[in-house]
């Protein structure tokens, strides 16, 4: 179906706004939980599930994407996907028990699991590849600053209002959006109709979600804790068995011989490392900074902000880049950068000044900004436009699962290192020494992205016949 200019800026106006809306709900109540611990007279490790939670679904939620975006049109399965994030969001601003808010939080993260990679595919559809650079760096845009709001945004509302408007904030403006879409939305994915496996998707559900629970779990509760250890075993092995059918299957719900595309595996597996160091760095920074240095929240998330909205602006910037010049100096820049700024951070301490730490964490955003959107978008270029669905699932699948493992591990490293050396009574040095050693572990991945760099091929250089069809 041809699309016309007005018609596509329509569509890219609707995906922005539905990708902001979603993506800010992820970090919204960060900073509201104390005021919902005690409105609604619950323990701090119950409220957590109310992020947790939709962490895992919405991760689960990923690798069963690329099924519903070849099943059915963009149109519907776009309203569908607003309509039960509209749902979610009613149910949790109505709420006043945890359980029903915990329901309206699950069903919120259902509906994002399915929008993130919709989003991707729409607009990797929407441009030829000599432009896919710009238009990625647009959605990067979001998926960068819109984390970064959310807890400043949360704080700000729950000091003034009761935590539920949090929830009526969002509602009006994905209601608006849905009645837009409803209107202008049109089919821009070509629907290959595959036939659905319900052992599948047990299997992709529950091996998926037990190794994220595991892996996110380990970080806190130990390596060691049985019922980790159980959480990763059950997982893997459901995961093995996943892979095992899919590549079986003649009509699998997620193909995964996109992997066969070494430009495609080569750039997910580098574009981790770069996630990784968002999402350790967002869960590790205020700790270090509240625990350690005595700052505020807010301050805490005001040293993260300038360098959300910086990498954001950098991301359009960078995809421009990609698509005039191609990825290689770009991840090289990125790589080179945050391997520099991992090695600053690993120097920080008690005395460290709030300006110091808010620049130099600004700098490591901007090497993410340089890389991991052009990484992904050098990605689905290198497979065909078929398996664009399949490729962005497994794509986001793989820097979820792997963000979740190193972030684990840098936790670890965090809580062992000062255990190890003041015991169960840890001084602020030993502390800060953790963290330390923490920077340092990113520092050592981003040296393997580094060198990874230098292996990657400018798509012009790859044979048609290793172009993944």
């Amino acid at each position: 179906m041809e699309i016309s200019k007005p018609e596509r800026r329509f569509i890219i106006s609707i995906i922005v706004v539905s990708a902001i809306v979603v993506i800010l709900n992820q970090t919204l109540l960060l900073t509201a939980i104390p005021e919902i611990m005690n409105d609604l007279n619950i323990e701090f490790a119950q409220a957590q599930w109310l992020n947790t939670a939709f962490f895992l679904v919405n991760g689960i939620m990923i690798p069963v994407s690329a099924f519903f975006i070849n099943k059915f049109t963009t149109r519907s399965l776009f309203l569908v996907a607003m309509g039960i994030f509209m749902t979610g969001t009613l149910i949790a601003a109505l709420s006043s028990d945890y359980f029903v808010l915990l329901a309206g939080r699950i069903i919120q993260a259902i509906s994002a699991g399915i929008m993130m990679p919709l989003t991707q595919v729409i607009l990797l559809n929407l441009f030829p590849v000599s432009k896919r650079g710009r238009a990625m760096g647009l959605f990067g845009m979001v998926i960068g600053v819109a984390p970064a709001v959310g807890p400043v945004l949360g704080g700000f509302v729950v000091q003034s209002f009761e935590w539920s408007m949090l929830f009526w904030i969002v509602l009006p403006i994905a209601a608006a959006n849905f009645i837009f879409a409803a209107f202008t939305m049109r089919n821009v994915t070509t629907q290959t109709n595959p036939k659905f496996d319900l052992l599948s998707l047990v299997l992709s559900i529950l091996g998926f979600g037990s190794l994220l629970y595991g892996f996110s779990a380990a970080g806190t509760m130990g390596w060691s804790d049985p019922f980790v250890i159980g959480s990763l075993i059950f997982g893997a092995i459901l995961v093995s068995v996943f892979v095992r059918r899919q590549l079986n299957l003649e009509q699998p719900i997620l193909q995964l011989r996109v992997m066969k595309s070494r430009a495609f595996t080569l750039s997910s597996v580098i574009a981790i490392v770069f996630f990784t160091s968002i999402i350790s760095g967002n869960n590790i920074l205020p700790v270090f900074m509240q625990e350690m240095l005595d700052y505020t929240p807010l301050e805490s998330g005001l040293a993260i902000l300038p360098g959300a909205f910086i990498m954001g602006l950098i991301m359009p910037i960078a995809g421009y880049i990609f698509d005039r010049y191609g990825i290689k100096y770009l991840t090289i820049l990125g790589s080179g950068m945050l391997l520099i700024t991992s090695v600053m951070m690993a120097f920080l301490d008690e005395n460290s000044s709030f300006w110091a730490i808010t620049i130099i964490y600004t700098l490591r955003l901007v090497s993410v900004g340089f890389a991991m959107m052009p990484l992904t978008t050098y990605a689905m270029n290198s497979i065909s436009n078929r398996l664009i669905p399949d490729g962005t699932a497994l794509n986001n699948t793989m820097r979820q699962i792997g963000a979740s493992l190193f972030t684990a591990i840098m936790v670890t490293i965090m809580t062992l290192i000062p255990a190890s050396i003041d015991g169960a009574s840890p001084s602020i040095e030993s502390q800060v020494l953790g963290v330390n050693a923490t920077f340092l572990f990113s520092g050592f991945l981003a040296l393997l992205a580094l060198i990874m760099a230098f292996f990657l091929k400018e798509l012009k250089d790859i044979p048609e016949e290793d172009i993944v069809e």
